[in-house]
């Protein structure tokens, strides 16, 4: 059973992902990735390709919830289509407008302020290499995907989040500015939450 943000089942894990938000749709639709293949975190995992295929094919788009940060209490819209490419973990999803925190978070996405995607998952297969320490997950019971604040993984990014109409977004967006130490931010966040991964 899930628990209260911050208070993380023993066997479930989350990655960060920054996206790279460019538009959102009126009706709140927005895409990008959540997970990239073949490339290290800060939290020394490898996600292989083909680690989603069988939980997606199991739970499909719409058994993935949408939570923001990681809160269960927090569900913000619903995935629309989840499917693995050859770069990663493709997803386009859709705020609801008449949840109060997802016209929030669609207000902070189309300022460019909140740009992170975070999947929450149990670890199904996966090998650490005692040399280098880093953890191979060749297998992965995705639960739900969030957007977040802070993203870990460069390359993992919300790549569209449409903009409404009357309110074009410049081609100069803020970006949220990581903390400079991020390693130990990651640790810091890894402590906090027992298992925090980064992604």
């Amino acid at each position: 059973m899930l628990q209260r943000f911050g208070e993380l089942a023993p066997e479930r894990e989350v990655k960060f992902a920054p996206v790279n938000l460019q538009t959102v749709e009126a009706d709140g639709t927005f895409s990008g990735y959540a997970s990239v293949f073949g490339q290290v975190d800060l939290g020394q995992d490898l996600v292989m390709p083909g680690a989603f295929r069988e939980s997606l094919a199991t739970r499909g788009a719409r058994g993935v919830k949408l939570l923001f940060q990681h809160d269960p209490n927090e569900p913000i819209g619903v995935w629309l289509e989840l499917a693995e490419d050859a770069r990663g973990l493709f997803a386009k999803g859709r705020l609801m407008p008449e949840v109060t925190r997802a016209r929030e978070v669609l207000s902070l996405m189309r300022a460019g302020a909140l740009d992170g995607l975070s999947i929450g998952f149990r670890t199904v297969q996966g090998r650490t290499d005692p040399a280098s320490g880093v953890r191979r997950l060749d297998k992965i019971d995705l639960w739900e995907i969030s957007v977040v604040t802070f993203p870990m993984l460069p390359d993992a990014r919300v790549s569209a989040v449409k903009r409404h109409a009357a309110s074009p977004l410049p081609d100069t967006r803020p970006r949220l500015r990581a903390p400079d130490n991020l390693p130990a931010f990651a640790r810091a966040l890894r402590r906090g939450t027992r298992m925090m991964r980064g992604y």
